[in-house]
């Protein structure tokens, strides 16, 4: 049995907890993870509606199961607390328990690259701090309100190409303490309960 399977929505969040899981144990204060990850391919949609058929399946073959797709474009009507708990009942009535968790990032992943940190600007906008400054200062106001968008116009202003290969970039280098985005320090705080130092290996 496995340690955890982690249901995505797209390649860039897979990119994301593969740098986490593997490289950032130490500073997510957790052990080493047995871990595998599936993209679903009908995107934040497809995981809202159909993660518990899909990870119906795989109750006896991980320990922990988890869940993760962004509010923007999903498709849901409610909130994003009221889609987490949800989602996360439905979950453990189909054979998971408590087991497993549903983050659901609000509005969607680029949230997560938005941080204090002097190496975002490094990555996204190869060091041309004058143009990442024009869309984010961090000393000055609070994450874009498009974060997707911004993220976009700042690697186009910058000439830098878009691709999966930056999440896992930005996941591997950028100081985790800089988050403070909901959905983050919810996923840092599931993952020290299930593989806290802590809470060995069985």
């Amino acid at each position: 049995m496995k340690d955890l399977i982690v249901l995505v929505a797209d390649k860039d969040a897979e990119q994301v907890l593969k740098a986490l899981l593997s490289h950032r144990q130490q500073s997510l204060r957790i052990r080493a993870v047995d871990y595998d990850i599936f993209v679903h391919p009908e995107r934040d949609g497809g995981v809202r509606s159909r993660c518990v058929e899909f990870l119906r399946a795989y109750t006896r073959e991980y320990r922990y199961a988890l869940v993760i797709f962004d509010y923007e474009g999903c498709g849901a009507s409610q909130e994003v607390s009221e889609l987490e708990t949800e989602l996360q009942q439905s979950l453990s009535a189909s054979g998971w328990h408590d087991r497993v968790a549903v983050i659901v990032i609000s509005p969607e992943l680029e949230s997560w690259v938005f941080s204090p940190s002097r190496r975002v600007a490094e990555v996204i906008a190869d060091n041309q701090r004058e143009i990442y400054n024009k869309y984010y200062d961090p000393t000055t106001r609070g994450k874009p309100t498009h974060p997707k968008e911004t993220m976009l116009q700042i690697m186009r202003e910058a000439k830098v190409q878009r691709s999966s290969a930056l999440f896992y970039e930005l996941a591997q280098n950028v100081s985790l303490e800089g988050c403070s985005d909901r959905a983050f320090q919810k996923l840092v705080g599931v993952l020290r309960e299930w593989f806290g130092l802590a809470h060995p290996a069985p």
